[in-house]
């Protein structure tokens, strides 16, 4: 039976809003009406943190997702899944669109500068991909930037030293022109088994004149009976 104070209570609430309002205030002192009073997306969030810390990543990350609205009350949980994608799921793509739709929801949220971080990181080791879904840390990208610019140090250089040697070739050749303009122009490519007096008895019908052609060619001649095969003579 209902006692007489609690009558005189119950007396106070004669519309169906009282009622509601009284077996409100009496759930708040029951055991376990705290989850009926939490809003549904606010116990979502707590189930996902606690499936996060247990490792449960995937379970977390669906769970998150499923508490998004849209409003910027969403923005903690952008950055809640940017880290999951991020840290546990290797998953850089989807870390960084949640990162930036926590920037897009909280421009100058508290986690705004840490977020800014993120997403710099994010998208160098995407720009840094190989192939498929290899995506390079950022210790190898400095190791291959770093071949890069030794790979083209040396194309460089091996491009300096090739002019050198076309520049050299080409006074060369200037200069064995000019010896052989200087000849009359006529030249003569050595061939194994010949001697001053033979390529002489050769062009001139008589071996005497093989010290004018020693003399045209100097620097070239090392002794006049043994010739090296493929050098070009100049014929005076």
């Amino acid at each position: 039976m209902m006692r007489a104070a609690d009558k005189s209570c119950f007396n106070k609430f004669t519309s169906w809003e009282s009622v509601a309002a009284l077996a409100c205030a009496w759930c708040l002192s029951a055991t376990g009406c705290d989850r009926m009073i939490t809003p549904h997306n606010t116990q979502i969030v707590k189930d996902a943190d606690a499936k996060s810390a247990q490792g449960e990543y995937l379970n977390a990350i669906g769970l998150y997702e499923s508490a998004l609205d849209g409003t910027a009350q969403s923005a903690d949980i952008h950055y809640k899944l940017g880290l999951l994608y991020d840290d546990k799921m290797n998953d850089a793509v989807n870390g960084l669109h949640h990162f930036k739709r926590y920037l897009v929801l909280r421009p100058t949220g508290g986690h705004a500068t840490e977020v800014k971080d993120f997403i710099k990181r994010d998208e160098t080791a995407l720009l840094t991909r190989l192939s498929g879904d290899s995506v390079v840390t950022r210790t190898e990208a400095t190791r291959l930037r770093n071949e890069n610019l030794n790979l083209r140090k040396q194309v460089e250089e091996k491009a300096a030293k090739t002019k050198v040697g076309d520049e050299k070739s080409s006074t060369h050749r200037s200069a064995e022109k000019a010896t052989l303009a200087r000849a009359g122009g006529q030249s003569y490519v050595v061939e194994r088994g010949d001697t001053l007096f033979s390529i002489s008895r050769k062009f001139y019908k008589s071996p005497s004149r093989w010290k004018d052609i020693r003399d045209a060619n100097r620097g070239k001649i090392d002794s006049p009976s043994k010739l090296k095969p493929g050098i070009t003579l100049a014929i005076p």
